[in-house]
Parts: C-alpha cells; sequence; structure tokens
C-alpha cells in the first residue's frame, strides 16, 4: 500500500493526472493475463498483443 500512497502523492504534487488512465489500463490487461493464463480464452486474450 505504501507504493499506492507514493504514486498518488507523486501524481497530486506533479499534477499528472494524465497518467492515471495509463496506469489503470496497464493494470487491467496485467490481471487479465495473469488469471486468464491457465484458461481456455487465454489463445484469444493473446491475439490482441
Amino acid at each position: 500500500m505504501e507504493f499506492i500512497k507514493d504514486l498518488w502523492g507523486f501524481l497530486k504534487t506533479r499534477k499528472k493526472f494524465w497518467l492515471l488512465p495509463i496506469i489503470i489500463v496497464l493494470l487491467v490487461f496485467g490481471v487479465l493475463i495473469v488469471f486468464t493464463s491457465g484458461s481456455a480464452i487465454a489463445p484469444f486474450i493473446y491475439t490482441l498483443f
């Protein structure tokens, strides 16, 4: 949780709120790849990349 606090403090201090959607999309793709790596939909996910 400390990393998230530091990241939020950086974004707030430096007024870099435009980075937030990029970070969220990268996190969603990462979670999607991790959770579908052993399932039947894995080949369909990997075609996106």
